[in-house]
C-alpha cells in the first residue's frame, strides 16, 4: 500500500505529538540561526555532473606520474594480477557488509584464514577479522587495555603520527583515558627508556610502541621495554608494519598482549587514502574483550566443517550497551584482499619482500648520505624509512623535485619543530635502480 502525504495525515500526527503546526515543531530552535533558503548554485544534469567531477579528478597526480618517495604514510606496494582478480570475483565483491544470516561459507572461512595468517605474523593466540584501519586499532587497543585492567592512562612515544595521536585523543577524551607522551631519544630515534621508566606506574593501564616507528627505526630494545612494563603490571601494546615481520621477530616473541598494525600494505591499493585494513590481535586470556567480531570453526547439524561468527562483541549486536567496540563493520574486501596476498606470497616471499623492502631502504639512505650536505638524523637501524637531515634550503629541495615529477621526503618541521632541515624518506619494492638514481641526482645538484 502506497503512503502519500497529505495535510490531513499530517494533522493527525502533529495531533498525536500535541502540537499544533510544523512551525511548532521547531520552535526550539533560535530565529536568528533558522535560514528561509540555501545558498546554493543549481543543480545539475547528471551529464555536466560528470563533466564537472572529470576536471576536479584531472587535478590529481598519481605515483604513476610522479615518483613518490614520501615516507610516513602509506606507500605504493605492488599488486599482483592475481589477488585483485580473485577478490573481485561476484561471490565476494559487494558493498554491503555480511552479517551471520546473509554470510556465505566461503567468505566466512576466507575471514577465518585471515584471522589465522595474522595470529601467525604477529605471535599472537588470536585476530580478530580487522578493524577500519591502523589507527582506529591504536584507539581500540588503548580502550581494551582500559576495560581489562581498569586503569585510565595510556603511555605513546612522541615519535608517533600526529594523526594517530588525534584520533587517539578523541577515543580517549569519551572515556576518561589520559594519554601521555614519552620522549624519544634525539640520537637513535628510539623510545628513551629512561623517560619511559619515569613515567610509567601501577596506574598505567597500557604503553604502546611502534616497530619500526614512525622515524622508520627499530626497537631494539624491545625486550627490556616488556620487561620495565610487565613490571608496572600494565598492558604491552605494540605496532608494526606487517611487511616487516617477514624479517624481524614477531610482537609475541617479545612479549606484547596486544598488536595492532596497518594491513594495506598487503596487497591493497593506496585508493587515495580511502578503505584501509585495521589489523588487531592479542593473547588468549584477553579473547572477551577484543573489539569486532572473531569467526570460528565448528560443526553443523550433520558434523560436517562450518564456519560461523562466534563473537560479535559491537552494540548494534547482543552486546548493547556492554560492547566492547562501536565498531560497525569490518573491512571484509580488504582483509579478503590481505589473505590472497599473503597465500600468494607464503612465508618465503614475504621473508624476500621484507628483505627487498630493508636493502632498498638502506642502499637508498647510503647513495643520499654520500652527498655532501646530507646525513642519517638517526643512528638507529631502519627498515623501508629514514630521515635524513640536510644543510641546504629544503623548500628549494622540493621545487627542484617537483620540477622533476618527484615527491620527495616528508617535511618533518611542522609536526617535530626539533627536527628542523629534515626529511623523511619512504621507499618499496617497486621502486627501481633507475627511479631512485633520478632522486639522487637531484639531490646531488643541490649540493
Amino acid at each position: 500500500m502506497k503512503f502519500i502525504p497529505n495535510s490531513e495525515a499530517k494533522n493527525e500526527m502533529l495531533k498525536e505529538i500535541g502540537i499544533k503546526s510544523m512551525d511548532e515543531l521547531f520552535s526550539d530552535i533560535p530565529k536568528k540561526v533558522r535560514t528561509t533558503n540555501l545558498n546554493i548554485n543549481k543543480g545539475l544534469t547528471q551529464q555536466e555532473t560528470e563533466k564537472k567531477l572529470r576536471k576536479i579528478a584531472e587535478k590529481n597526480v598519481s605515483c604513476n606520474e610522479h615518483l613518490c618517495f614520501l615516507g610516513g604514510g602509506i606507500k605504493l606496494h605492488f599488486m599482483p594480477s592475481a589477488v585483485k582478480a580473485l577478490a573481485s570475483r561476484s561471490e565476494f565483491f559487494t558493498a554491503y557488509t555480511p552479517y551471520q544470516s546473509e554470510a556465505s561459507q566461503g567468505f566466512l572461512q576466507a575471514m577465518f584464514e585471515y584471522q589465522s595468517m595474522i595470529a601467525e605474523l604477529t605471535g599472537m593466540d588470536v585476530a580478530n577479522c580487522s578493524l577500519y584501519d591502523g589507527v582506529t586499532a591504536l584507539s581500540e587497543a588503548a580502550l581494551m587495555c582500559s576495560r581489562i585492567l581498569k586503569k585510565k592512562t595510556f603511555i605513546i612515544p612522541h615519535n608517533i603520527s600526529w594523526e594517530k595521536k588525534c584520533v587517539l585523543g578523541n577515543y580517549a577524551k569519551g572515556s576518561g583515558i589520559k594519554i601521555k607522551e614519552i620522549k624519544y631519544d634525539y640520537k637513535t630515534g628510539k623510545v628513551d627508556l629512561s623517560n619511559l621508566k619515569q613515567t610509567i606506574d601501577n596506574e598505567t593501564a597500557g604503553f604502546y610502541i611502534e616497530n619500526p616507528n614512525f622515524f622508520g627505526i627499530f626497537e631494539d630494545d624491545v625486550n627490556e621495554i616488556s620487561k620495565i612494563v610487565n613490571k608496572s603490571g600494565s598492558l604491552f601494546v605494540v605496532g608494526v608494519d606487517p611487511i616487516s615481520l617477514g624479517v624481524t621477530k614477531s610482537p609475541g616473541d617479545y612479549g606484547a598482549d596486544i598488536v595492532i598494525g596497518e594491513g594495506r600494505a598487503l596487497g591493497n591499493t593506496m585508493d587515495f587514502g580511502g578503505s584501509s585494513l585495521g589489523i588487531f590481535a592479542c593473547k588468549k586470556e584477553y579473547l572477551r574483550q577484543i573489539p569486532g567480531r572473531l569467526i570460528g570453526l565448528t560443526k553443523d547439524a550433520q558434523s560436517k566443517r562450518a564456519f560461523c561468527m562466534a563473537l560479535q562483541t559491537r552494540e548494534q549486536h547482543i552486546r548493547r550497551s556492554r560492547a566492547t567496540s562501536n565498531i560497525c563493520t569490518n573491512e571484509g574486501i580488504c582483509a579478503l584482499t590481505a589473505s590472497i596476498y599473503l597465500s600468494w606470497l607464503g612465508s618465503n616471499g614475504l621473508e624476500k619482500l621484507a628483505r627487498t623492502n630493508l636493502e632498498k631502504g638502506n642502499s637508498l639512505a647510503e647513495k643520499i648520505t654520500s652527498i655532501n650536505g646530507f646525513e642519517k638524523r638517526f643512528t638507529g637501524f631502519h627498515f623501508n624509512e629514514f630521515v635524513i637531515e640536510t644543510k641546504f634550503n629544503i623548500n628549494k629541495i622540493y621545487k627542484m623535485f617537483i620540477d622533476r615529477n618527484i615527491q620527495g621526503g616528508f617535511v618533518l618541521s611542522q609536526q617535530y619543530p626539533e627536527l628542523k632541515n629534515c626529511m623523511l624518506f619512504g621507499i618499496s619494492e617497486v621502486h627501481s635502480d633507475q627511479e631512485i638514481d633520478e632522486l639522487v641526482s637531484v639531490l646531488k645538484g643541490v649540493s
